[in-house]
């Protein structure tokens, strides 16, 4: 029985009839959860949200937990600060996802009134916002799952509880706008309330967004794909439908990426995306990073499968044995196959498109070398390009370094990475991650790829070959939305967009006669038509019915780079208004030499882009030398870059410690602990460290090298 035909089957035994049900994809998110029922047909027309709210107050260590329940209306202001006050409880804080998991077997997406059973209900205070009762809406409700949804009336929500109350514990209703007038609630609080109203856009029906980047970037991020026509989403929880204007830009990076590593003798392959559990299972030290995430097909029609078969999570344990089977000499190395495929990682953490999604593309290189050294210099030549798919292409800097220990691919010798930062959120994201997996695939225990050694005197030695494998996925997408989008929507780099220049036609009016109209029109097309001959990516707007500032704003959105209008004056004058879509600067240019001046206006914002990214990452990256100053600087939404000792206790220790001091959340967002991010190979950016001098601020061990910690996604 489903979450929903559950919840449908307890409201009937106690005659509450819904207003309707309906399940979608999953949602992260009040804005996604929002999107996902608007878009969805059967769904209410006209709704309002349910939010849910768990706080954890707090106690003595030996006091037993109560959780704080909140039910509210999305819209309603419930201070944590001004509801303790009330209720006589000291620092209520978002509950952490252990212990939603502890006491409600859902995570914060699923939670809802309705997760409050027979069981539940005596263990929390239940609060719900006494407007929900009288209000004639219908509500939205959370059938246990981020995936499906119940529409109830207030009464119907209120009686639901009120079925679960007994004589000692009572459903608190509070009317959290008098609450408000009362006062109570902390500065900090009331901070976040008037910047969580002011989210919003003024005039946002006629805007590409709706909310502001600053205040809600969640909501900003989802908005921002969807108004830009780049994805849609599936009837799949997880996974997501790339649409023309986002898979042009993965067909950038694989065109540039595909003539890099053919240079280097990499050929294209592709291998089943099933694996069998014999084989999966047989490299367990690898596999267990996935095995969480991994899916699996257990039936074919209505007959169950004898054996379980992986969809593959990657690709190690499929190619490894044909690897095997392919490599009998030294003169067959190196082995160097790469593929352009889909993974399956089934997350149950929080889906983000391009970030975290249940299947997404990438490619996945796998080689094979006959000595440490050969297998080192590809590493490297990997990752720079890497580098060069980011900061030349996407206009996204990175900065290239080495995981550590307990960061490493699961099997693998090291692992290195192009680590990004988003400034708006104040974390960090790996970019890509490029492998030396050692010799640990190619002992006999694993896949046996064993060749002669010829540089064995007596002729009879062996060595075991040393394997490689990198990848980069469509998250380069995401990152490059998060870092280039402002307000008015995506933001696109040159380089990788697949309209460079839209030209509009502008000055036309009601009085503009059909001969001058279709003059303004043919002299777009042949501008468009120009530049595209000189392989400038252009397109000319001439849809009738459509003004120019509905098709500026249009583009705008779409973020496309560059737009030149063309009015009467224009075509008198022999000239066209070039304006910008990263600045928003206008400037006149004359249609004469109109293919240079597009070309080098174009590179410009190209570098301009960089140069604005790179400049605001290297703000945020704080070198720090004492442990009081770590946390203020990631509340602060930087990168703390500390001399560090590399022990795995004390990376856990940062973590926890943190986590644990740092500001109150957003309850969307992901931990706030600190993890390691990188140790850059460039390390003369910080003071030098002093060997047996410089300590680690986290332990006092002997620092190693500067590392980069931070919040990440």
């Amino acid at each position: 029985m489903s979450a929903l035909e559950y919840i449908t089957q307890s409201l009937s035994g106690l005659s509450i009839k819904s207003s309707g049900n309906v399940s979608h994809c999953e949602t992260t998110s009040p804005a996604t959860w929002r999107e996902a029922l608007n878009s969805t047909a059967s769904a209410q027309k006209s709704f309002e949200l349910i939010k849910t709210l768990v706080f954890k107050p707090k106690t003595a260590k030996t006091a037993t937990v109560v959780p704080v329940v909140v039910i509210a209306r999305d819209e309603t202001e419930t201070s944590s600060g001004a509801l303790g006050k009330k209720l006589n409880l000291k620092e209520l804080r978002l509950a952490s996802e252990d212990l939603l998991k502890e006491f409600f077997s859902l995570d914060k997406n699923s939670l809802s009134p309705l997760a409050l059973n027979k069981a539940t209900f005596p263990k929390v205070l239940t609060v719900i916002d006494a407007s929900i009762a009288s209000s004639s809406s219908i509500f939205a409700v959370h059938a246990l799952s981020s995936s499906e949804t119940v529409f109830l009336s207030g009464k119907d929500i209120v009686s639901y509880l009120a079925s679960l109350e007994n004589d000692d514990v009572k459903v608190q209703e509070v009317d959290f706008e008098t609450l408000k007038t009362d006062g109570g609630a902390p500065a900090q609080s009331s901070k976040q309330s008037k910047e969580k109203e002011s989210a919003k856009i003024e005039g946002a029906v006629q805007v590409a967004v709706g909310v502001k980047k600053e205040v809600d970037f969640a909501a900003w991020y989802t908005n921002v794909l969807i108004k830009a026509d780049m994805l849609d989403y599936y009837s799949v929880s997880g996974c997501y439908i790339l649409k023309p204007w986002s898979y042009s830009i993965w067909e950038e990076i694989q065109d540039w990426f595909n003539k890099k590593i053919k240079e280097m003798d990499v050929q294209n392959s592709y291998f089943p995306m099933f694996v069998s559990a014999k084989v999966l299972e047989r490299e367990k030290d690898h596999i267990e990073g996935f095995s969480p995430e991994v899916a699996w097909v257990t039936k074919a029609g209505n007959s169950d499968l004898e054996e379980p078969i992986a969809i593959r999570p990657t690709s190690e344990t499929a190619m490894y044995p044909y690897y095997a089977k392919w490599i009998k000499s030294h003169r067959d190395l190196p082995l160097k196959l790469n593929q352009w495929n889909n993974v399956v990682r089934w997350e149950f953490k929080n889906p983000q498109p391009f970030l975290r999604t249940r299947e997404f593309l990438w490619q996945e290189g796998h080689t094979a070398h006959l000595t440490k050294n050969e297998a080192d210099i590809e590493v490297r030549e990997i990752l720079e390009l890497y580098r060069r798919v980011y900061e030349e292409l996407l206009a996204v800097p990175v900065i290239p370094g080495i995981k550590s220990e307990k960061e490493k691919f699961a099997g693998g010798l090291y692992t290195t990475t192009v680590e990004g930062f988003i400034p708006t959120s104040g974390r960090g994201i790996q970019g890509g991650t490029s492998h030396c997996l050692g010799q640990n695939f190619s002992r006999p225990e694993m896949f046996n790829i064993v060749v002669e050694d010829p540089n064995d005197p007596t002729g009879q030695g062996k060595t075991y070959v040393w394997q490689n494998s990198w990848g980069l996925s469509t998250r380069t997408i995401g990152v490059m939305v998060m870092v280039h989008g402002d307000n008015q929507g995506l933001v696109l780099p040159p380089r990788v967009a697949s309209i460079q220049v839209i030209v509009v036609p502008c000055g036309i009016t009601a009085k503009t006669t059909d001969e001058d109209r279709a003059t303004i029109n043919n002299a777009c097309n042949e501008l468009a038509k120009t530049l595209k001959q000189a392989s400038i990516r252009a397109k000319a707007d001439v849809r009738d019915g459509y003004t120019p500032g509905w098709k500026f704003n249009e583009w705008e959105q779409k973020g496309v780079p560059l737009r030149l209008e063309i009015g009467p004056l224009d075509l008198a004058k022999k000239q066209t208004l070039t304006v910008r879509r990263d600045t928003g600067a206008k400037a006149p240019e004359s249609l004469t030499d109109i293919v240079a001046s597009v070309s080098k206006l174009l590179e410009t914002i190209q570098n301009d882009m960089f140069t604005r990214a790179r400049d605001a990452y290297h703000s945020r990256l704080i070198e720090v030398t004492r442990w009081e100053d770590v946390v203020p600087n990631l509340d602060n939404k930087c990168v703390v870059v500390i001399p560090w000792c590399e022990v795995e206790e004390c990376e856990d220790d940062i973590k926890e410690r943190s986590g644990r001091a740092s500001e109150p959340q957003d309850e969307r967002a992901p931990s706030a602990g600190a993890k390691s991010l990188a140790i850059p190979f460039d390390q003369s950016r910080w003071t030098p460290i002093e060997p047996g001098k410089t300590k680690c601020p986290a332990c006092g061990r002997d620092a190693k090298r500067w590392t980069m910690f931070g919040r990440s996604y």
